[in-house]
Formats: structure tokens, sequence, C-alpha cells
């Protein structure tokens, strides 16, 4: 069961966070699920380029995961919300694992493979949903930001693993890679259908409308609430220049590799936000306390586009890195914190929704982004280019930073989401799921 104790003075730490057994079981299906996914990303561009030779079909075959959060990301989301969390996710990974089971099947033709493609990855959005909607169910106080801050650093780690894993495995047998990615959506399956409580649907029939006015709901509550819409503003913002440097390293490793080679060049510059991410979220998490971490969330917003301003001096691919790494650090010490805020802030009933909100945006941003800062590198140097992007990037966090509420409204939207659940308008209204008020508000402490 979940320790619903009151939250900690000081910080939470890895031991408080990993003796939840519900967070072990969802964190490892989920680590499971990632490292899968990045494999069978890997080994499915190898398989429909061997098969068809086509550069362009091979890229597509890798795209195309990402279609559903921007087709549809918010309404697939909203799904999460009508049924059992633990149903859901269960759901969701039986039936990504027979999907990707189908895709391993020798002779699939390359249309036939996008498509289940396509269709496995429709069941990521509710899962994922479903899962963030959960996290304030298992941990409660700092836990949830440390939990939050394992997690997404986790997931970091998983993409280089799971890259690096399924290119190799790829190079001999992509079917080989593709089934053992349905073997961790068999195995995710089994840690939360016997790991995790079997809690009531966050929304009862009673309280359904149309899908589609239930997303809207989505968006108007994460938009509309003056506190959630300074989190959606400074996220929204990170993404904008965050993902520059590893969006545009293949063309700048080539133009200026030096002694490492484009190849070696590129590596380095795609991983090193990843890992900068990953020990900014678990140092921050971890080693400074939860006051001081609400205090750097300013300082941080400001300080992650700063440090990739120097790219104008058209530095070396290693600063480059370093750069990018100093970039990834002070993105991975923010969103957690921030994360946590928005999760607490939210009401019982809308959390899958508002993530669903917040994903597609997030997907839709980093792309927007890599394609134009691409567009302006066709007619103007790549240094420049990111330099000046960047430089942009740390106007806008600056207003954002000054328009950051106080920490006695933030607190107030806390504690008005855990009273009760919130409407769209902002108007407290009654639970809208199942079971008494007063478990709803105990899940919610």
């Amino acid at each position: 069961m979940s320790d619903e104790r009151p939250a900690q003075e000081g910080p939470a730490t890895f031991r408080d966070v990993f003796s939840q057994a519900e967070f072990r079981a969802l964190f490892t299906a989920n680590a499971l699920s990632w490292i899968g996914d990045y494999i069978a990303k890997a080994a499915v561009t190898v398989l429909v380029y061997r098969e068809t030779q086509s550069v362009a079909l091979s890229a597509a075959a890798f795209a195309v995961s990402y279609l559903p959060w921007l087709l549809g990301g918010p309404l697939l989301s909203a799904l999460a919300e009508r049924h059992r969390y633990r149903q859901v996710m269960v759901a969701c990974d039986l039936l990504r694992m027979a999907v990707m089971a189908l895709v391993a099947v020798p002779g699939t033709p390359p249309w036939a493979i996008l498509a289940l493609i396509f269709a496995a990855t429709l069941a990521n959005p509710p899962s994922q949903a479903a899962r963030s909607a959960l996290m304030p169910h298992i941990l409660v106080g700092d836990r949830l930001v440390v939990g939050l801050s394992i997690t997404t650093s986790s997931g970091q780690a998983a993409q280089v693993v799971g890259y690096l894993v399924g290119a190799a495995i790829a190079a001999a047998s992509p079917a080989t890679a593709l089934l053992i990615n349905a073997g961790t959506f068999a195995v995710s399956a089994a840690l939360v259908q016997f790991g995790l409580r079997d809690r009531p649907p966050a929304m009862t029939a009673a309280h359904r409308s149309h899908l589609l006015r239930e997303t809207a709901q989505g968006f108007r509550i994460v938009f509309g609430k003056p506190v959630l819409r300074a989190i959606a503003v400074l996220a929204f913002s990170a993404m904008v220049f965050s993902i520059v440097p590893e969006g545009l390293a293949a063309a700048w490793a080539a133009e200026r590799s030096g002694n490492l080679g484009a190849g070696a060049a590129q590596a380095v510059i795609m991983a090193a936000n990843p890992v900068g991410y990953i020990l900014g979220g678990l140092l921050i998490g971890r080693l400074v306390a939860p006051a001081r971490r609400l205090a750097l969330i300013r300082p941080l917003a400001v300080l992650a586009p700063a440090v990739l301003i120097p790219a104008l001096l058209d530095p070396p691919p290693l600063l480059v890195a370093l750069l990018a790494a100093a970039c990834g650090f002070a993105v991975g010490g923010l969103l957690p914190v921030v994360n946590g805020l928005f999760v607490r802030a939210l009401p019982d009933g809308y959390r899958a929704r508002a993530f669903g909100v917040m994903a597609s945006g997030t997907q839709i941003i980093q792309g927007a982004a890599v394609l134009a800062t691409g567009a302006l590198a066709e007619r103007f140097a790549i240094p420049a280019v990111v330099g000046v992007w960047s430089a942009a990037g740390m106007a806008l966090m600056l207003v954002a930073a000054a328009a950051w509420p106080r920490a006695e409204t933030v607190a107030a939207a806390i504690e008005a989401a855990s009273a009760g659940t919130a409407d769209a308008g902002g108007k407290q209204v009654s639970p809208p799921r199942a079971g008494t008020s007063a478990a709803a508000g105990a899940a919610s402490r």
C-alpha cells in the first residue's frame, strides 16, 4: 500500500521512494517498456531499410511512433480517466506486446510494418497518462518530486541504453530485437497487474460526457488556472531550446568534427543533453532541500538557455557537448520540480487529461523547434543559429520567470486540489470518481 504519512521536512531519499512496493513495480515496468521501445525503434529502422533500401521509409518508420501524440495525444489520454489506471496500463502493454510480435514475423511488408507500429504507439498516450495520474497516489510530499526525478532520469538513460542495445542486436537480427521488445511489454503487464493496487476509475460513468468535451476540459484546466498555466509555459519554454543541439547534431558534427570524426562528434553531442539531464535530475532531486529546489526554479529556468549562448563562438564538438550537458543539467533540475507541483496542483480526475495536453505540447514544440532551427541553418551558420536561438530562449525564460507565481499562490493551488476537485473554470465541485470523498482526499494528500 502507499505510504500516506505527512510529507517530510527534508529532502526525501532514494530509499524512501524505493521503499514503496508500488513504486518499485511501476518504475521497473516503465524502465523495461522504455528500453524495449528504443530497442524496437532502432530495429524497425534497420528492418525497413533492409526491405526497401529507402532512407525516407526508414526515417518514416522511426517518426511514425510520434504520430499518436501529435494527432490525438490529449484525446487518447482522456480515455485513461474513464477506466481503472491499472487496467489501462495492462491492456496497453498486452496490445503492444501482440503488435510488436506481429511486426517481427518474417516477410511482413513495409507498409504493414508502418501500420502496425502506428497501431502499437496508439497505446502510448493512455498508458503514460495513467502512469502519470497514478504517481500522486503512490508517492506523497517530497517523495513525489524525487520519484519524478528518478523516473524522468531513467527515461533518458533508457534512451541511451535502448538505442545502443537495439542497434547492436538489429545488426544481426531485427526480428530478435522486436521480440525482445514484445517480451518487455509482457513483463511490464505482469508487474503492473500484480504489483499495483486496483483503484477505482478517476471518473465515474455519471460524470462522463462526450470524449471530445472531456479532452477540451483538460486544455481548459491547464491553461485556465494561473498556477498550472505558469508551469506549462515554463516547461514548454524549456523544450524550445534544449532540444536544438541534439536535433542539429548530425549537421553540426559534419561541419565541425575536427579530430573526432563526424560519427563520434554527433554521438557526443546527442548524448550530452540526456546525460546532463540525468545528473541534474538526480543530484538536485536528492541533495537539495525541497524549499531550496523551489527557490532554484527561476535561476535554473534562465540558466538553461543561457549556457548555450556561447555556441555563437563556434566551439569544437567537445565544448558543444559540455554546453549541451550544462543545459540538460539545468533542465533536469528544473522539470521534475515543476512537474511535481503540476501533478499536486491538479484535482484528481483531471491528471491523465492534463498529462495528455502537456505531453502532446512537448512533442509538438520539440519538433517545431528542430524544424525551425534546421530551416535557419540552411541559410546561416549553425553556431550562429544555436547561439541566437538560445539568446531568444533566455529572453523568453526571463519573462516566464518574472511571471512565475508566488510560493503562497502555488501552495494555495495545491491545497485547493487536495481538498476536492475543481472544474476547468476553477470552481470546486464534488470529486468525479468512484468511492467516498474521504477516499479521494486521502489519495490526494
